[in-house]
């Protein structure tokens, strides 16, 4: 039998990781958790260890402190005595009109959605490929394979962080260390509630849950998931910008500023 997991969460309280880190814990896997709500993290921590996890670490901390990243993945390796599994799972998903109005709040959620986490994983990327070994997953977005008139703020944030994934990865090449790059479509968690979308886009969340956890422990390199998203933007991709930008005019008026 091989011996339990070893998984660093960092952003720890998100739906999606919740639910991959639920899945883990049905295994038995040791799991060092950060998140920025010492309360919510301390409930979803008790959940996972009656689920079958062994908590080994909570931390509460900013993990846009870029001074502290460090700090937080060195401390988690060695609590669980080295790292199998890193997720990069923290993001916010900003409101498109307000990033417009104030660019403050834009460069706020570029902080989060790409800076930090980009940074998170140069720091868990140093300590797994010393080690040798190790899978390091990151959560983008089908939002960032092309901009999009009602979420391009959010959408060339994970463009940004799809782009470095990619860098990372082909760096970490024949070092034993693996990227996987997450691109969820909508999923039926808080950050999606009150944005009016079909009930047919919103994805299950366990459902993610385990997909996601299936492709880190393959070694996976890119995943849509649910898979039908690969697809469907393939073919926004493909479409030819005049048609790409009049698909939107009858929701939208264009914005009369400057």
């Amino acid at each position: 039998m091989s011996p339990p997991r070893r998984v660093l969460v960092l952003g720890a309280t998100s739906g999606i990781a919740q639910a991959v880190a639920r899945v883990y814990a049905a295994k038995g896997a040791r799991l060092a958790l950060v998140a920025r709500s010492r309360e919510h993290l301390a409930a979803v921590a008790a959940d996972l260890a009656v689920r079958g996890a062994e908590v080994v670490l909570q931390r509460s901390a900013d993990l846009c402190d870029l001074e502290r990243q460090r700090t937080l993945v060195a401390e988690a390796e060695q609590a669980l005595d080295g790292l199998d599994v890193v997720l990069v799972a923290h993001g916010i998903l900003p409101d498109q009109q307000a990033c417009r109005d104030d660019p403050r709040q834009a460069v706020a959620s570029w902080d989060v959605n790409f800076v930090s986490a980009a940074t998170l994983m140069e720091a868990a990327a140093e300590r797994m490929a010393r080690a040798g070994r190790g899978t390091l997953g990151v959560l983008s977005s089908v939002a960032g394979d092309r901009g999009r008139a009602d979420n391009y703020v959010y959408g060339a944030a994970k463009a940004a962080l799809t782009a470095y994934a990619s860098g990372l990865g082909q760096r970490l090449h024949g070092t034993g260390v693996t990227v996987l790059t997450i691109k969820p479509g909508p999923v039926d968690t808080p950050m999606v509630a009150g944005r009016n979308l079909s009930p047919r886009l919103v994805a299950d969340v366990d459902v993610v849950g385990r997909r996601i956890q299936r492709a880190l422990e393959r070694g996976e390199r890119v995943l849509y998931v649910p898979g039908k998203w690969r697809w469907v933007m393939a073919v926004i991709r493909a479409l030819p910008i005049r048609l790409f930008e009049r698909l939107r005019l009858s929701s939208e008026p264009p914005s009369r500023g400057v």
